[in-house]
């Protein structure tokens, strides 16, 4: 693989790093150092400034409107909206637009006229129900949700956790087992309206995350018409697997981003501060820090480019998928640790982004599948029919 960029990807690298630094980056310093989200006056301007980029609906296929741009330039792109405060989670506030909820694009003409078309013109939001309280590592076997059919329609009945945005959705795709006896191949996936009777938000769910808690949701006698159903009755469980080795990808490149950003800033610094008559940078140990997190930079985004490029090519990457955010998460966190340390009593105020970037840097060790999950499916694939 040649990780050399063309001349358009150099362009448009370029053109989206100067966004992020002279838009971006001047905003958040009149922002709360959580703040997620952008004044609407301001998301409007810059959304309208990624529109005439020709860079908005990154992930949206072009059919729907989504500019025609490749895999791994989108990943190097979402190397680059990552590099500032909110970066990990909010990258560039979401002027670039998304995909959102990217399965409604294999849905029925029916469900994209009521769901995915308001979707992508920004009048309905939806939320991805997957995991439960039983587990989220395993969601074959931990899903207990139950739906039951029931004439033309869907009875569900159980809950999901760690849900993001439900309590503001105005839908979202809810993974209810429909047969007990058959694992994975016994889940169906169901698109369904927050209005629904028997829809509940138990409860807010906070978590080290910045300006952002999950939801908690129950579900009683919940009746969903079977015209609801996404894909295949018993085959929802590949929707969801589909969706969460896809999005490792972008969720390593955000990781190397701010990775990257971390370690952009300690450069600057070290030769700067002073201790003991002499520049921080003339120490070794923070010469061995530099060096560290250059390695752990250059694999990570390796490893995330890689994945990338077999995805575009269409082979299997679901082994460098999981590498890419298995590297990516855990590097990410020890760049941003070594530089939080560089900068020593500065790096833990909220003054600078380390302490953001370092609490929500941990969660990435375990959203979209932890560490050892990533390990599980490597091992799985290297090792084949011998691990069961």
């Amino acid at each position: 693989m040649d990780l050399s960029l063309s001349e358009e990807q150099e362009m448009i690298v370029g053109m989206v790093r100067r966004f992020v630094r002279e838009e971006i980056v001047p905003l958040e310093l009149n922002l709360d150092p959580d703040a997620d989200t952008l004044a609407p006056d301001d998301r409007a301007r810059l959304t309208e400034k990624t529109k005439a980029m020709g860079l908005y609906g990154l992930g949206i296929p072009p059919e729907f409107g989504g500019p025609e741009i490749d895999l791994v330039t989108r990943t190097l792109i979402a190397i680059e909206i990552s590099q500032h405060r909110a970066g990990l989670y909010a990258p560039c506030y979401g002027v670039f637009g998304g995909a959102g909820l990217a399965q409604l694009f294999e849905a029925t003409d029916d469900q994209k006229e009521r769901y995915l078309y308001p979707t992508l013109r920004g009048e309905k939001r939806g939320f991805f129900g997957l995991t439960e309280p039983s587990g989220g590592s395993d969601p074959a076997r931990a899903i207990q949700t139950k739906a039951v059919r029931d004439g033309d329609d869907w009875i569900i009945n159980g809950g999901k956790i760690f849900i993001s945005g439900a309590d503001k959705a105005d839908y979202g795709l809810v993974f209810a087992r429909t047969d007990k006896d058959k694992g994975r191949n016994g889940v169906t996936c169901f698109i369904v309206d927050t209005d629904t009777p028997g829809f509940h938000v138990r409860r807010v769910v906070h978590t080290l995350r910045s300006a952002h808690y999950a939801t908690e949701l129950q579900f009683e006698d919940m009746r969903v018409p079977a015209s609801n159903v996404l894909g295949e009755v018993n085959r929802g469980f590949a929707i969801a697997t589909d969706r969460l080795t896809s999005q490792r990808i972008p969720y390593a490149a955000g990781c190397v981003g701010v990775a990257i950003k971390a370690h952009e800033m300690a450069l600057e610094y070290v030769p700067q501060r002073e201790t003991f008559g002499a520049p921080l940078s003339s120490r070794q140990a923070i010469q061995w820090m530099l060096v560290d997190n250059e390695i752990d930079i250059k694999q990570a985004r390796w490893f995330t480019l890689e994945a990338a490029d077999r995805a575009q090519r269409g082979e299997s990457f679901r082994k460098e998928a999981a590498m890419a955010k298995l590297v990516a998460t855990e590097a990410g966190g020890r760049v941003v640790d070594r530089c939080m340390q560089m900068f020593g009593g500065y790096g833990v105020t909220k003054d600078f982004p380390f302490e953001r970037w370092y609490r929500e840097m941990r969660i990435r060790r375990i959203g979209e599948g932890p560490s050892e999950v990533q390990r599980h499916i490597i091992a799985r694939d290297i090792l084949g029919a011998s691990l069961r």
